[in-house]
């Protein structure tokens, strides 16, 4: 798009906003910038734009700015029912957001990856391996989205040799008319109904990875997820798929064989390396390697990349990250988990007792699941922020014998986790619900988490 003197709003003035704001405005927009927050929590922002003729709207967004405005961009934790957005459709302005921008002007194929869970150590690893491939099949990787890095700020930069691999959330997707040249869907469970609403609304949401496909493009699906190995009737290019068990004869992607894992391309099936190569912990976390194994085998990745990009890995920061040990106990930071599903995958990852934090703010998520495997893996549970009494009184019902404690904020919570916690044990963050009754995001969820522990 020519964006010379296009007049766009941006709402939200985090790292997606800001960096598409930075693109526009260089490439000739008038770009104005809009925030729920007031001025004094926006200075980062702000600084980040100095210099820049972005004009800001702060502390809420009048339905005026709308006047005489070519495109409305959404960043990514922005609600889609906000009186702004239901105006712009009124007036028949486009809605995007960052990541639909890039794919429309990357000059380079683009991985997409989504899923429930696992998004973030999955787009990590493919990362991995095509760093690995810099130099002789690629001239360069790029690795960003969702992920913390909005690649928008980065389309200038690459070129036609390279490869672009960038984590989709719900929240974009949900707007986007683009699906990338590779479009991977990891798993789909209930996540986000409160922003979706309905499980029929977040599956339609993933599903847009994949609906813009041409013949020519890939799709790589989980096949041990029913929900996700479903979206395979709705491939349009070339399937490839991951999983534990081995594939049927003629089909293309990765599995575990023996003490190995596997992959099938279009010329011959062979082992890539050893199971006892893998450094991250947990179930998942190899279902994370097949996905990142089958999306760089769709794209010619060599074994010794794959290899590359798996040796050595311990995971990203916050996902079963360990912090220290503390009186002959292990504490793990896994702030990530925003989902009582993915609590239950971190609980699966470890043999030895657990004392587990929970809690943040519910996303109007199920959690009894949860509080049954609890009984059988975890020793005593410490309750935290807004969620906490209702967390609690599910716990009462489904795990009557299992200890809880209720705590006001995570720091109390780390306080009372340590009084359970015993030598042997693993002490574990890994709280089922969002951080923004107390925290930013996760992210500074886990590192207060990380800094209280270090106090200890």
């Amino acid at each position: 798009m020519d964006w010379e003197g296009r007049r766009v709003v941006i709402v939200g003035a985090a790292r997606q906003g800001t960096a598409l704001a930075a693109y526009l405005v260089a490439h000739g927009a008038r770009v104005l910038l809009t925030d729920m927050r007031p001025a004094g929590q926006l200075r980062a922002a702000q600084q980040r734009l100095s210099g820049l003729p972005v004009e800001w709207q702060l502390a809420g967004h009048p339905l005026e700015i709308l006047d005489e405005v070519d495109l409305l961009c959404l960043s990514g934790g922005v609600p889609n029912d906000i009186p702004l957005v239901a105006e712009a459709q009124k007036l028949g302005i486009q809605v995007s957001n960052d990541s639909q921008i890039f794919l429309e002007l990357a000059p380079c194929p683009v991985i997409g990856i989504t899923g429930s869970a696992g998004k973030t150590t999955t787009t990590t690893l493919v990362g991995r391996i095509l760093k690995a491939m810099e130099g002789n099949r690629i001239r360069r990787a790029w690795v960003g989205g969702n992920i913390g890095n909005p690649l928008i700020g980065s389309g200038d930069e690459m070129q036609a040799t390279d490869l672009a691999v960038i984590e989709l959330s719900s929240f974009q997707l949900e707007w986007m008319t683009r699906s990338p040249h590779v479009a991977a869907v990891l798993n789909i469970a209930p996540n986000h109904l409160d922003r979706h609403h309905t499980m029929e609304k977040y599956v339609a949401a993933k599903l847009r990875i994949l609906d813009y496909q041409a013949e020519e493009d890939i799709a790589v699906l989980n096949r041990d997820d029913e929900a996700t190995w479903a979206l395979s009737a709705h491939v349009k290019g070339t399937l490839w798929s991951f999983g534990r068990e081995s594939l049927p004869l003629g089909e293309l992607g990765s599995f575990v064989r023996g003490d190995g894992i596997w992959l099938r391309n279009e010329t011959n099936e062979k082992t890539v390396f050893p199971l006892s190569l893998i450094e991250l912990i947990g179930e998942h976390n190899l279902q994370n390697i097949l996905a990142a194994c089958a999306i760089a085998g769709a794209v010619g990745a060599s074994d010794e990349a794959m290899r590359a990009g798996v040796r050595g890995f311990r995971g990203a920061p916050h996902r079963l990250e360990w912090v220290r040990k503390v009186n002959g106990a292990d504490w793990v930071n896994d702030s990530i988990a925003t989902a009582p599903q993915r609590t239950e995958a971190a609980l699966r990852s470890f043999k030895r007792p657990i004392v587990l934090l929970l809690g943040g703010r519910d996303k109007g998520l199920p959690w009894e699941s949860l509080a049954e495997l609890a009984k059988h893996r975890v020793h005593h549970v410490v309750v935290f922020g807004e969620a906490a009494e209702m967390v609690s009184s599910v716990f009462q019902r489904k795990a009557p014998k299992l200890p809880v404690t209720i705590a006001t904020n995570l720091a109390e919570a780390v306080a009372d986790a340590a009084k359970a916690a015993k030598p042997g044990d693993v002490v574990l963050l890994s709280p089922g619900g969002t951080s923004f009754d107390e925290f930013v995001d996760f992210e500074e969820r886990g590192g207060h988490f990380r800094y209280l522990v270090s106090q200890l």
